[in-house]
């Protein structure tokens, strides 16, 4: 999405500060916490595709709140929707992928088809950084959102038209039951599911890329191009980790560098930043593919979105260190969640 490059910018220049930017990151991964595991059970329990649908539409109401209320509080609402819709895909684009590919016999698949997935997201930011770029220069924020309005419904549309594998216990069982499976599953496999709830909480750090570029002395205008290689070392390092073995130390080498892209605090800077979030996003792909393996019931949205509620509790922690120590603190945290998954 437009927006997507652009929105921590347009909190910084509708007045906000770094606390309140904060602030609002925070609302958001506390709507998560809220409605993470039930949407997670309602996908498993109904559809995961019309919770994809679902995700799309409210998603298109958040940037459409951001346009038209540039404020804190507009913001604000804008993160509770976009929360909401963030809920309703966590969890159920995996399942739906997961057992897409099982209904085949091809489950084995699955670690490189999320990695090729993961390369796709991150690959297509760099048109979209180009495409904000251009908008920005002709519309301001008020276009790169309303055309980002129009691209999250088009992914409605476009997710109506996923095939979906019958799931005969999940339409005998009720919610509550499904949501009781999902919630028991997750406690034999805590391990895996600790493992991605840390490091997937590192990803909240990418909210602050741009707001990163700025502070290194890259111009308003130019930050989505300045930022546009991250995604794609990022894609990269996704792409390895469907191909290559796991090695724990690689963590703890994504936390070293963005230590020292902070020391150095300059444009060229970047392209440290890029190499921390190549590196990131290998262990990534490695430990959420693990945690899939490991899952064994239908009720696999709802496990997920465990796995995703506790992110966001150690995204809550990231959060307050971009304010404490900006990106510094941010590496340190990444050096303790190396060391603890490590031991996992």
């Amino acid at each position: 999405m437009p927006i997507y490059a652009l929105y921590a910018l347009l909190f910084a220049d509708s007045g906000l500060s770094d606390a309140s930017i904060s602030v609002l990151l925070a609302i958001w991964s506390a709507t998560a916490v809220v409605f993470e595991v039930p949407s997670g059970a309602i996908a498993d329990r109904f559809s995961r595709r019309s919770s994809l649908v679902a995700s799309g539409v409210l998603q298109a109401f958040a940037y459409a709140a951001w346009v038209l209320f540039p404020s804190f509080w507009g913001f604000a609402i804008g993160f509770v929707l976009w929360g909401l819709g963030g809920t309703l895909t966590s969890g159920a684009f995996e399942a739906l992928l997961y057992d897409g590919l099982a209904a085949n016999g091809d489950e084995a698949e699955y670690g490189r088809l999320n990695a090729r997935v993961d390369t796709i997201e991150l690959v297509s930011q760099v048109p979209v950084a180009v495409v904000a770029t251009v908008l920005f220069s002709f519309g301001g924020y008020q276009l790169a959102g309303w055309i980002s309005v129009a691209m999250c419904l088009l992914s409605s549309v476009i997710a109506l038209r996923f095939p979906e594998p019958p799931r005969e216990s999940a339409e005998h069982q009720s919610y509550f039951a499904t949501l009781r499976t999902g919630l028991r599953e997750a406690v034999p496999i805590k391990r895996a599911v600790i493992a991605v709830a840390l490091v997937y909480a590192i990803d909240a750090f990418e909210e602050y890329f741009t707001l990163l570029a700025k502070d290194w002395a890259v111009p308003t205008v130019w930050v989505p191009l300045a930022t546009i290689g991250v995604p794609l070392l990022g894609a990269a390092g996704a792409s390895l980790g469907g191909r290559l073995p796991f090695r724990g130390w690689v963590l703890f080498a994504s936390g070293a560098v963005l230590i020292l892209a902070a020391a150095l605090a300059v444009p060229v800077a970047i392209v440290l930043l890029g190499l921390f979030y190549g590196l990131y996003r290998f262990v990534l792909v490695q430990i959420e593919t693990e945690l899939q393996h490991r899952i064994e019931s239908e009720a696999r949205a709802t496990v997920t979105s465990v796995a995703a509620i506790g992110s966001e509790f150690v995204a809550f922690a990231l959060y307050g260190l971009w304010v404490l120590g900006s990106a510094f603190a941010v590496g340190a945290l990444i050096l303790v969640v190396a060391f603890v998954v490590r031991r996992q």
